[in-house]
């Protein structure tokens, strides 16, 4: 297959399928983005604007400030298995558009 050239990408821009590509992307990621931005920084927030809610004992000595810290490694992880399971359908758009262009070669 020969590399695309500018009109081809333009061409590729204008189909239906990339552009679905590209929404389902936005779909996950600013949602994911927002949703961990937030996750993140509420510990910060609460341990200043609520001590005595964030030094609450949890499990012995823990409290939940050490709690929430330590679920945020989880999150992380959380995320991203759901960004893996995302990219799967991600590269199957993704499959079905470049079938697509290397039909346009045989002029289909």
């Amino acid at each position: 297959m020969k590399p695309l050239d500018d009109a081809d990408w333009k061409r590729v821009a204008q189909t239906a399928e990339f552009k679905s590509l590209l929404s389902a992307k936005r779909r996950f990621i600013i949602p994911a983005t927002i949703f961990f931005l937030v996750y993140y920084f509420a510990l910060p927030v609460l341990v200043g604007y609520a001590p005595r809610l964030m030094e609450k004992k949890v499990l012995g000595p823990v409290n939940l400030a050490y709690l929430f810290a330590l679920s945020q490694f989880f999150m992380a992880w959380a995320i991203a298995a759901f960004y893996v399971r995302a990219a799967g359908r991600f590269d199957r758009m993704v499959e079905r558009i470049i079938s697509m262009i290397r039909s346009w070669g045989r002029g289909e």
